[in-house]
């Protein structure tokens, strides 16, 4: 694997918060550039969403991963759980309920997020 300060990687995670979000969440693709042989369109997945949170602190952009887990966190359910998918625009949640896998990324995110905030305070 690539150091996280490797240009590479640097421009790979922009790319994706710059090309893959929709209203502030990330798609797993766009569905209108990818012949999937499905119809219709999907919601954001929240693990990959969760998965830029951590890939933006990794690269030291450590602002846009907390707004980004500060709004993630603002769209939990009810119950502080969290599906596969959210609708963006309403904040349905979509697919599997509750979601593991989501809750996971969830966890990592959270805690690459607290290691920028004491590495920024020391």
């Amino acid at each position: 694997f690539l150091p996280a300060d490797d240009e590479r990687v640097r421009a790979t995670v922009l790319a994706i918060a710059d090309e893959l979000q929709e209203n502030g969440f990330v798609l797993r693709y766009r569905v209108e550039e990818t012949d999937d042989g499905l119809s219709g369109e999907e919601g954001t997945f929240l693990i990959c969403s969760f998965w830029l949170v951590s890939a933006l602190a990794e690269i030291g952009e450590a602002e846009r991963a907390t707004q980004l887990c500060e709004r993630l966190l603002a769209h939990a359910s009810p119950l502080g759980l969290y599906a596969e998918e959210l609708e963006a625009r309403t904040g349905r949640h979509l697919g599997n309920f509750p979601q593991a896998f989501t809750h996971l990324a969830l966890i990592n995110a959270v805690m690459h997020v607290i290691s920028q905030e004491e590495a920024a305070a020391s």
